[in-house]
């Protein structure tokens, strides 16, 4: 059976402190958005845990797929004779949660195959044994995170948001971008001031350190702010991805093609919506 795992955005993103125990305090308004991951699923009767991905670097017993269904079937009592087949689509390393959607969806396809009718709280409590982004995949809607980002507060949109990603041919490490956070500068001349629309505003108080190493995507960034097609820009999560929220999505591949001819062919562009 085919579980579709969705990508994210962070619409918001404030860092306000670092805590004691290493992580740090957040608030983000996240949400869904329709560029998928798909997960092939099939319970067996024996063979164990079989785990396969369509890109090869990501098919060890480290990936967050296997790491969700062992931790699934330990806590309710099943032995994992499972098979999985991981088709990406999400680029990793891109702060769209793609590993996080994958583990989410691996534990809800496994309650709805398994038929355990297991509550969403106690989901969401071993999603975050996973991972500080798992538990806000579980709630399937928009969302408030607060906490490490385990503590969600779904906040359904009333409208969808036609959304323009582009994601450069380098990763930002999650980590590394959270530990420079409090000591990184601005740089001059780049946009870091929310921006404000009918539903709430964007911000990613993250743009601070990942820009002061990638001028790249502050200059993205404020070049996309002067297209007629966006109505807003930001970087999602750590990065690399930043995006462009669109007036119309119809008009996101002509903004796409312009991309291209500024900033290169080797880009990943994504044209998609808030779900």
């Amino acid at each position: 059976m085919e579980f579709l795992a969705p990508a994210k955005v962070n619409l918001s993103l404030r860092v306000l402190r670092k805590r004691e125990d290493g992580f740090h305090e957040i608030e983000s308004l996240i949400a869904p958005v329709s560029i998928f991951d798909t997960l092939e699923i099939e319970l067996q009767e024996e063979g164990g845990l079989q785990f396969t991905c369509s890109n090869d670097s990501l098919a060890g017993d480290d990936n967050l797929v296997v790491r969700a269904a062992n931790l699934f079937c330990e806590s309710f009592g099943f032995q994992p004779n499972i098979r999985i087949h991981l088709k990406k689509e999400i680029p990793h390393g891109a702060g769209l949660g793609g590993g996080s959607s994958d583990a989410a969806t691996t534990l809800l396809a496994l309650d709805h195959l398994f038929e355990t009718q297991i509550e969403r709280t106690e989901l969401s409590r071993l999603a975050g044994e996973l991972g500080s982004d798992v538990p806000f995949f579980i709630c399937q809607s928009a969302a408030w995170c607060r906490g490490r980002g385990e503590i969600v507060e779904p906040s359904p949109m009333q409208q969808s948001l036609p959304i323009l990603l582009i994601k450069p041919p380098f990763e930002v490490p999650t980590p590394w971008a959270y530990q420079r956070w409090k000591d990184s500068l601005e740089i001059l001349g780049a946009a870091y001031a929310p921006q404000r629309f009918d539903w709430g505003e964007m911000v990613n108080d993250l743009e601070r350190p990942v820009f002061e190493k990638h001028l790249q995507l502050a200059h993205m960034k404020n070049w996309l702010l002067t297209q007629p097609e966006a109505a807003g820009a930001m970087m999602s999560g750590s990065g690399s991805t930043v995006f462009a929220l669109l007036h119309n999505k119809s008009e996101g591949m002509i903004l796409a093609e312009r991309i291209a001819a500024e900033f290169g062919s080797n880009l990943w562009v994504g044209l998609t919506e808030t779900v």
